[in-house]
Parts: structure tokens; sequence; C-alpha cells
């Protein structure tokens, strides 16, 4: 939207590199494959197949999400969140189930410990610079 003529302000391609932070290269990519294939072709997630992003199950809309939810209210006649908990909440909150793995690897790369309240989850790494 940035560049489109039919959307002011229009950014210049310098404008949008600081804005976005990604290189000239990437501006005119993304511009290219828009005007050839269109805004579904932009949006479409290109990984490649060899690489452990492209082996995820859990995207970063999960990620957020899963912390979100751990991060919430405990479900009535628990005191605290637990990874079956989770397990169990994403399978409704999902189309497809994530294991009791993906989920304490996303609450471990975020830094929340579920042990530490008794009404939710907090950040590990705030307490310990508080």
């Amino acid at each position: 939207m940035a560049l489109d003529e039919n959307h002011p302000p229009v950014q210049t391609y310098d404008q949008c590199m600081d804005l976005f932070c990604v290189s000239r290269a990437t501006i005119s990519n993304v511009a290219k494959t828009f005007v050839q294939d269109g805004l579904d072709a932009v949006l479409k997630l290109k990984r490649n197949i060899n690489s452990n992003n492209a082996r995820r199950k859990v995207d970063g809309r999960m990620e957020a999400r899963i912390v979100e939810i751990a991060c919430g209210p405990v479900p009535e006649g628990h005191a605290r969140w637990t990874i079956r908990l989770l397990e169990n909440q994403a399978k409704i909150e999902f189309d497809e189930p994530i294991s009791r793995e993906a989920i304490r690897r996303t609450l471990k790369k975020t830094g929340l410990d579920l042990t530490a309240a008794n009404t939710g989850a907090y950040q590990t790494k705030q307490m310990q610079n508080s």
C-alpha cells in the first residue's frame, strides 16, 4: 500500500526500506510480484522445504495465541495452566492438533513459566531483571 499511487501518501522505495526495515531488492520483488500475480501471491508464505521453518507446525500467529491463552484466566477448577490444559485448549482453538512438545517449546522460547504463578503465566525474564 505504501507504493500504491491510489492510496496516498505514496512512499518512495527508500522510505519503504526505512519503514519496513527491508532491502531495496525486497521492496522491488514484492512490487513486481504484486503487479504480475496479485495480492494473494504477495501474501503467500514462501519457505524452503529443507528449512526448519518449513517443518514447523506452530507459526507466529499460533505462538501468539498460545501465549495469550497461557497468560489468560485459568480454567475453572484449576490453580494454573498446565501443558495438558493448553494442549486441550489448542485443540479447540486451532484446526489442527498441536503437540504438548510444540506448546512447551513455544513457552520456553518466549520465556513463560507456567509454574511461577497460580493465576496464569508470567515472563521469567522480566522477573529476573527486577
